[in-house]
């Protein structure tokens, strides 16, 4: 009988555990990995990054979900430039998550290029390459293939802002054109949702506090200015009030503002600069 070979298992992917542990606590999101040099899904809902910041066909059709939606869901037709920037929201929040995810859990940081990024909106799937990633000194993956060693956490948080930084000014592009925003507004609102993201997982992982405390650091803002970001972590406490562990109720000032009001005047986020600290008071407490 004729035994077969057993070829090498390949080696594990860097952040393949960051991953994992984000799809327990988030299960409507998952990431899937392809080797390198391998095709990323297309087709059947599937849109490549790539195709979104070309900003054509691929975007108009991308949009049109969201035009969809806002038209059913509220009875009304969004402002162009409204729909965009949900539909711009609605890639971003998940595609900040695959470097930030692991930055927090494992303090590995992969390069995301849009040429390897696709994304599945309905199934809530993200497709991947990991060719590159920034690591520390004393990181175990630091001999595997394709790892970058910085020297400490400083030069860890520049990778990150700089992965994120060169995946959406791509991004960005595409969106741009439909948005009606300046330059600055546009990257404050990907500051924005690098911070959000961040910040939810955390308080699933049970580690809200230290995710703000990293993102302090990662995204300070005016104090140490980062570009192309536009604004800081903006995490403050809300006097007098008392949250579910103790100590204050914590909210942050989004940088921008992403017009769900023209939907719902009455209707704003919590975090939405138009949203006064009474009212977040009130619905986080209802919340808690």
């Amino acid at each position: 009988m004729t035994v077969p070979t057993l070829l090498p298992a390949p080696p594990a992917s860097p952040v393949a555990a960051s991953y994992a542990r984000l799809a327990e606590v988030f299960p409507y999101l998952r990431v899937e990995e392809h080797a390198r040099g391998a095709s990323l899904p297309h087709g059947e809902g599937w849109v490549d990054a790539e195709a979104l910041a070309a900003g054509g066909a691929a975007l108009d059709a991308f949009l049109a979900w969201d035009d969809e939606q806002v038209l059913r869901d509220y009875g009304t037709r969004g402002r162009p430039d409204v729909v965009a920037g949900f539909g711009l929201h609605r890639y971003a929040w998940p595609a900040c998550l695959l470097v930030t995810v692991p930055w927090f859990l494992e303090r590995r940081v992969p390069r995301l290029p849009v040429r390897n990024v696709a994304f599945h909106r309905t199934l809530g799937r993200l497709a991947v390459r990991i060719e590159e990633f920034a690591c520390l000194p004393d990181d175990p993956a630091a001999a595997l293939p394709g790892a970058r060693v910085v020297p400490g956490e400083e030069a860890l948080r520049a990778e990150v802002r700089s992965s994120l930084a060169e995946h959406f000014e791509a991004v960005l592009d595409g969106f741009g054109s439909r948005m009606r925003r300046g330059r600055r507004a546009l990257w404050g609102m990907a500051t924005d949702e690098i911070v959000e993201g961040l910040w939810y997982v955390g308080t699933l992982l049970g580690e809200e506090r230290r995710a703000r405390d990293e993102l302090e650091l990662l995204m300070p803002g005016t104090v140490k200015p980062h570009k192309p970001y536009a604004g800081s972590a903006g995490f403050r406490d809300l006097p007098g009030t008392e949250g579910p562990e103790g100590g204050p109720l914590t909210t942050r000032d989004r940088a921008t503002c992403c017009f769900f009001y023209t939907l719902r005047p009455e209707d704003t986020c919590v975090t939405c600069p138009r949203t006064c600290d009474a009212e977040r008071v009130r619905r986080m407490s209802a919340t808690a």
